[in-house]
Order: structure tokens, then C-alpha cells, then sequence
């Protein structure tokens, strides 16, 4: 039987060392990794390269690691709430790449399908598509974007199998598939562990072969980005 556990996530982040390129799950503040950016941050590794959507906010998600200038270069589609990264960002502090959040999510699927490159309409004739290829197909032009190329991709999962099947929940279902396969390792934290064989297989959106390690996390936050609910007077 196939096994993919490993027992926390100290053990799951073997390996990692400064200069990485990571790719990490989430939406917002939906389906973060938290467990694994908080390893990060213990660690302490440096001039780091992360692809995500976005940034969290401040004092969370990857704002932890902005904090301490772990990260050397973003590749993102949105600044969001967090005005370290704007700060950063503005200062020239921080390296980065803003991109449409489709052509984003087409480079993480181009890696995990195994394609060097795809060809997109997104940003052509603006700044996107400055020093990088054209072409046009049936009369409408295209920018040929490279599949990214990272060493470790950080997810989250609602529920998983100790084989490395996993389910999504709600918006959780945001990056996180596209990125499972697509970097040399995939490390998936789940809220639930269990025994192959208990997960429903019509519900399985990731199959464990794009898994190369799985470990259930603790202490799930959760955040939302605003509240909707006004105080009691």
C-alpha cells in the first residue's frame, strides 16, 4: 500500500533551504497553508521566490514571511490588504511580477501537465508582454508564457488519504489543485487524515500521484478578509 504520511510538518518541509522557489496555495485567505508558512517562518529561510495569488495581509499567510524579509521575489496577480507588501513594493524592496490571475493559474497547470510554455491573450499589447514571444492564431494574438518552476508547492486540503488523495472545500478549491504535481515536491496539509479507501473516489479532486508528502495540520485559524456581522449595541 502506497504511503505518503509524514508524521508533522517538520518532516514535511525536509529539504527546504534558502533560495527556493515555492509555490503556494490560496485564495485571500482561503485555503492557506498556514502550517507550512509557519514552518517557514521558523526555519528562517531567505531570499525566496513564492507564487501565489496573493499575499495574505499583514500578520498573516505569507505577511508572516514578508515581515522578516524572507521573500526576495513575489510572483503574484493581486497586492491585496497588505501594505507590507505594498510598502515593499513600492520601496523596490521586493522584487515583483504582477500577472493576470488567469495566465497565473494557466503557468501553475502548464507545469503540472508536464508543458514548457502556453500561449495566452492575457497582456498583449500592455506591459505583460514586453521581452516575450508573439504570436497570432486565426487572426488573434497571443503571448507564449513559460510554465513556472518551483522546488517545493505548499497546499491545503480539506480532507485526505494517507496515499495523498485529496478533497477541497468551498473556496479552498482556488489554487491549490492546479499546484498539487506542478513543483518538484508537493507537500499537502489536510484538517482530516484517514485510511485509503475511506474517501469517496467521485469525490476525489487531486489523486495521490501528484502527492509526494501529506501530514494532517493543527490549529487552522481560518481568517476572513472582512467581517460581515456589526457589533451588538
Amino acid at each position: 500500500m502506497i504511503r505518503k504520511t509524514v508524521a508533522n510538518v517538520k518532516d514535511a518541509l525536509q529539504g527546504v533551504e534558502d533560495g527556493m522557489t515555492f509555490m503556494l496555495g490560496g485564495f485571500g485567505l482561503s485555503g492557506i497553508p498556514e502550517n507550512a508558512i509557519s514552518e517557514l517562518v521558523r526555519l528562517n529561510v531567505k531570499n525566496l521566490t513564492c507564487i501565489s495569488n496573493n499575499a495574505g495581509v499583514d500578520d498573516f499567510g505569507l505577511g508572516l514571511l514578508l515581515q522578516k524579509k524572507q521573500i526576495d521575489k513575489m510572483v503574484s496577480s493581486y497586492v491585496g490588504e497588505n501594505d507590507e507588501f505594498e510598502r515593499q513594493m513600492l520601496s523596490e524592496e521586493l522584487d515583483v511580477e504582477l500577472i493576470p490571475q488567469g495566465t497565473l493559474a494557466a503557468r501553475c497547470q502548464a507545469a503540472q501537465q508536464g508543458y514548457p510554455a502556453i500561449y495566452t491573450p492575457a497582456g498583449y499589447g500592455t506591459e505583460v508582454s514586453q521581452f516575450k514571444e508573439t504570436r497570432e492564431f486565426d487572426g488573434k494574438m497571443y503571448v507564449l508564457e513559460k510554465a513556472f518552476k518551483a522546488d517545493f508547492a505548499f497546499v491545503k486540503a480539506w480532507k485526505g488519504d494517507k496515499a495523498g488523495n485529496l478533497i477541497f472545500k468551498g473556496t479552498a478549491r482556488n489554487f491549490n489543485p492546479l499546484m498539487c504535481g506542478a513543483a518538484k515536491v508537493t507537500v499537502a496539509e489536510v484538517e482530516e487524515l484517514v485510511e485509503p479507501g475511506e474517501l469517496d473516489p467521485n469525490q476525489i479532486h487531486i489523486p495521490g500521484i501528484f502527492v509526494q508528502r501529506i501530514f494532517e495540520g493543527k490549529n487552522y485559524e481560518k481568517r476572513i478578509e472582512k467581517r460581515t456581522v456589526r457589533k451588538v449595541s
